[in-house]
């Protein structure tokens, strides 16, 4: 019987899994250690396993290897894995990707009119006995601002399609795009420094890669305009927020919606929790009820198919299986 490892989880139970698996006849085994050691002991007689937060790095791949054939990852980022070690040791890497497009775009809206409209000030002088909006100002609206989607892929083209819907005039960057063209839907593409000058609002959408760390820093944040917002739904070291806590404590932001953080869970101390004009949230932005069981239940399907010898729908190293078909 083919065995599946869940080492570390990101839900209230896994009851689902653990259905879906008792159904195609897989054994699985449920721990809560997301460290190297703690994977390659937990996981040291697994065919496959499914993780939240684990770093699969590659020693762990190498140690359970060639017994492994499948990491599967509550989530569409693969940062925390080592691809190419997988893909050498012929282990099929799955996320699902698509999932959370509809809910992380909801979140980067709400993010953003929260920050526009002071949501969370205004509420706090409420419930503080203060009845006096102007307390808060300045307060903006969305007519005659300009939404600026850095990254277009899935999510950033919902994004802009939300913004426009509310009336934002929206722009756009992303490596797949020409600047100074219109993308099918009609967005103005242009370069990512003149998004930045432009833009009222800035929100990120993009993978952390070596490229894109820390792609807004100090210099890109000297570029923004006085009464810009930040948001960031992507990853959090997308953005510099020691050089974005500083733009907002010299006032030279109108705010930011920050979602992902460095380093998670946030540090109590970290400036950006003490900068004025901020609206947090702790990683939600991917989950909604709907969203997490179609998450739970892509991801568990990915392991077991390949734990029982078929090709998953989400797989990103499909080569893997291309190679065994030859």
């Amino acid at each position: 019987m083919p065995k599946i490892v869940i080492t570390d989880y990101d839900m209230d139970d896994t009851q689902v899994e653990a259905q879906m698996a008792a159904d195609a006849g897989v054994e699985l085994a449920v721990f809560e250690d997301r460290s190297p050691e703690g994977i390659i002991k937990n996981a040291a007689d697994a065919d496959g396993i499914v993780f939240s937060y684990g770093n699969m790095t590659r020693a762990v791949i190498e140690t359970l290897a060639p017994k492994l054939k499948v990491i599967s990852r509550t989530g569409v980022g693969f940062d925390t894995i080592d691809v190419p070690a997988a893909t050498e040791h012929g282990v099929a890497i799955c996320t699902p990707p698509g999932y959370g497009n509809e809910v992380v775009s909801d979140h980067a809206i709400t993010l953003a009119l929260a920050v526009l409209r002071r949501i969370n000030e205004l509420d706090r002088d409420i419930k503080a006995g203060v009845w006096d909006y102007a307390a808060t100002r300045p307060l903006g609206q969305v007519y005659g601002r300009t939404f600026g989607v850095v990254g277009m892929g899935a999510i950033g083209r919902a994004v802009a399609r939300k913004a426009a819907g509310l009336g934002f005039r929206v722009i756009c960057c992303s490596r797949s795009l020409v600047p100074h063209r219109r993308t099918p839907e009609g967005y103005e593409t242009c370069t990512y420094e003149e998004l930045l000058e432009r833009a009222d609002v800035v929100s990120f959408h993009c993978a952390l890669t070596p490229q894109t760390h820390h792609l807004l820093d100090a210099a890109h944040l000297a570029l923004m305009k006085p009464g810009a917002v930040v948001v960031n739904t992507s990853r959090g070291a997308v953005v510099d927020t020691i050089a974005l806590a500083d733009a907002l404590e010299q006032g030279k932001l109108w705010g930011a919606g920050i979602d992902v953080f460095e380093t998670e869970p946030v540090e109590h101390d970290h400036p950006l929790l003490a900068a004025p004009h901020t609206v947090l949230s702790a990683h939600a932005a991917y989950f909604s009820e709907e969203s997490g069981m179609e998450l739970r239940t892509r991801t568990m399907q990915a392991a077991i198919d390949v734990v029982c010898g078929r090709r998953p729908a989400d797989c990103i190293n499909p080569e893997v299986f291309d190679a065994d078909e030859r």
